[in-house]
C-alpha cells in the first residue's frame, strides 16, 4: 500500500536548489551585467563547490543520492522509455533512467563551466583566478568554450524543466515537491540517508578547496 516514504536527503535537495540559484545568478551577471563580474565569479565559485560536493556525495552519500542507485545502461533506458508509452506506469523511487541522464549531464556541464571559468578572461577587466597561469591564447580558447558551454547548459536546463512539467501534467507525477520536502507517496520503504555530519564536513572541504584556488591561484 502506498504511503509517505523518504527519498531525498537534505544535501541532495539543498544542492539542487542552490545550484539552480547559482546558475541563474551566473546567467544574470554574465549575460545581462546584473550586479558586477565579481558576483559572476562568486556564483561560479559557489557552483563549483556545490557540484564537486554533489559528485562526491554520489559515491558516499545516501541511498538514492548514489550514482550506483540510478545510473543505468542503454537497455534499461530503452525499456523505461517504452514503459512511458503505456497507459499507466509505476513511478520511480529515486531518479528514473532518463532522470539519471539529466543529473549526469547537468553535473558534467556545470563542472565544465566552472572549471573553464577559472581560466577564462576578456583580457580587459574580467580575469578568472587561474587565467594568468596559462597563455593568453589558451585562455581565449577556454573563454570561447565557456561561452559555448553556457548555451549547451541552458538547452539541457530547458529540457529538464520541460520534462519535469511533462511528468506533472501528463503523468500526474509531481517531481518538484519531493525535491523540497524529500518524500514521495509510494509502496516502499524509507531510503537510508547518509550522515549529516559527513555531508557538512565534505562540503566544508569542497568549499575550502575552491577558496584556496581563488586565493592562491593567481601568480
Amino acid at each position: 500500500m502506498a504511503h509517505r516514504i523518504r527519498i531525498w536527503d537534505w544535501p541532495v535537495r539543498l544542492t539542487h536548489w542552490a545550484l539552480a540559484l547559482c546558475i541563474a545568478g551566473l546567467y544574470a551577471t554574465g549575460e545581462y551585467g546584473w550586479l558586477t563580474m565579481e558576483w559572476h565569479f562568486r556564483f561560479g565559485y559557489a557552483a563549483l563547490a556545490l557540484v564537486v560536493f554533489r559528485i562526491l556525495w554520489g559515491f558516499i552519500g545516501s541511498e538514492h543520492a548514489r550514482f550506483v542507485d540510478f545510473v543505468r545502461g542503454p537497455g534499461a533506458i530503452a525499456a523505461y522509455v517504452k514503459s512511458l508509452l503505456a497507459p499507466t506506469s509505476a513511478p520511480s523511487v529515486g531518479h528514473s533512467p532518463l532522470g539519471a541522464l539529466a543529473v549526469v549531464a547537468l553535473l558534467a556541464l556545470t563542472l565544465f563551466q566552472a572549471v573553464t571559468g577559472l581560466f577564462s578572461s576578456d583580457q580587459i577587466e574580467a580575469f578568472g583566478p587561474l587565467s594568468e597561469r596559462i597563455s593568453a591564447s589558451l585562455s581565449d580558447d577556454l573563454t570561447d568554450w565557456h561561452e559555448l558551454g553556457q548555451q549547451i547548459l541552458l538547452i539541457f536546463i530547458a529540457i529538464h524543466v520541460l520534462a519535469v512539467l511533462g511528468y506533472l501534467f501528463f503523468k500526474r507525477e509531481n517531481l518538484i515537491a519531493p525535491m523540497f520536502h524529500g518524500h514521495k507517496i509510494l509502496d516502499g520503504k524509507d531510503a537510508r540517508w547518509g550522515s549529516s555530519w559527513l555531508a557538512l564536513v565534505l562540503f566544508a572541504l569542497c568549499a575550502g578547496a575552491v577558496w584556496a584556488i581563488t586565493v592562491f591561484g593567481p601568480p
